[in-house]
């Protein structure tokens, strides 16, 4: 894993219809498919936006949906583990 992906640290996080976009601290903004996380593609943008940014910026949580994201994993292009598409 390269030292930017291993780096980088979410400091934002919105959602539009399709997608989660994430904006790290060193100014990139990242783009992620739903689809790619079918817990959050099913939620309610409620539950989507009830989210803690975690380990420094370096994860994202979601207890209502149980849902771990690592920032790391977004930037090597993994989705949900659990799921496969």
């Amino acid at each position: 894993m390269s030292t930017l992906a291993s780096n980088a640290q979410a400091i934002a996080v919105r959602f539009d219809d399709d997608s989660m976009w994430v904006d790290l601290a060193d100014g990139r903004k990242l783009s992620v498919p739903l689809s790619y996380f079918p817990r959050l593609l099913k939620a309610t943008p409620r539950e989507r936006e009830n989210l803690v940014i975690s380990g420094g910026g370096t994860g994202l949580h979601w207890d209502a949906l149980d849902e771990d994201i690592s920032v790391a994993g977004l930037l090597a292009g993994r989705g949900d583990m659990h799921h496969q598409r």
